[in-house]
């Protein structure tokens, strides 16, 4: 499903610009960065996209429904947010009743939501915490737990609020499968993140913001090795990328698998 910005710009209510006329489109199956230093934009655009946030002016187009003119429950059929602090989103007694919530509010059949919980269980790894209190859990399967509430809606946009913060190695890979998972399933995933080699690794464009403006745009393999642009969002490239630099290979390397086959 597509979504369409146009002009965008968005004031909060003390008198700061966040964003100063944003226009981008992000194309259906897309998995896309969005990267720039705190303050820039980032998290007041992606909430635009769901209605959280209105647009001071200019529009958001989820698909053919203006975010102005639908209400934050009928874009969550739409497009699902998993926070970045997961304590903001859980509030049921146990695992299975959190992640049936969310398809259950969207009023899809029985047999629907047993076979979305069951799969978004199985992705996340929790199919033995079903009874458990979220609260009971450590930090990083409580993130785990949100993220299996969102994918149990089987929105075709997901949305990741810097998905790696706090998390381990072990659970950063878990990640990455559903990530993984997501693409194969045709559905548009959007990061936002200060993980620069988690979204080398995993996204194919990247958007980087600055001052509320679109500073790069395009995929990653170039927005990546374009250090000098980068440093003005105060994001260095991937470790791998910057190596590669210094090894003077003549393409941009973003992940391990670039890596070897310019080495070779």
């Amino acid at each position: 499903m597509k979504i369409e910005i146009k002009d965008l710009r968005f004031t909060y209510p003390a008198g700061l610009e966040a964003l100063s006329g944003i226009s981008l489109n992000i194309e259906a199956g897309e998995q896309v960065a969005i990267v720039g230093q705190n303050g820039a934009g980032k998290t007041t655009l992606v909430r635009h996209f769901n209605g959280l946030l209105q647009p001071t002016s200019g529009s958001v187009l989820i698909g053919d429904w203006d975010t102005k003119k639908t209400s934050v429950a009928k874009l969550a059929s739409r497009v699902g947010y998993v926070f970045q602090n997961p304590d903001e989103q859980l509030f049921s007694r146990d695992v299975l009743t959190e992640i049936t919530f969310g398809p259950r509010n969207l009023g899809y059949s029985k047999e629907k939501i047993d076979k979305l919980v069951k799969r978004a269980l199985t992705l996340t790894e929790l199919n033995d915490q079903t009874e458990t209190n979220p609260y009971d859990l450590s930090p990083t399967w409580r993130k785990m737990v949100a993220l299996a509430s969102i994918i149990a809606m089987d929105t075709p946009i997901v949305i990741f609020d810097e998905p790696t913060t706090g998390q381990d190695a072990v659970n950063v890979a878990r990640i990455a499968n559903v990530i993984a998972e997501l693409r194969q399933e045709g559905k548009t995933v959007i990061t936002i993140t200060h993980d620069i080699d988690f979204c080398a690794e995993n996204f194919d464009r990247v958007i980087a913001l600055a001052q509320g403006q679109i500073l790069l745009d395009g995929p990653a393999g170039e927005i990546l090795g374009q250090d000098e642009i980068l440093a003005q969002t105060y994001v260095d490239p991937p470790q791998l990328t910057r190596l590669g630099k210094r090894l003077g290979f003549k393409e941009t390397v973003r992940n391990q698998e670039e890596f070897l086959k310019a080495l070779k």
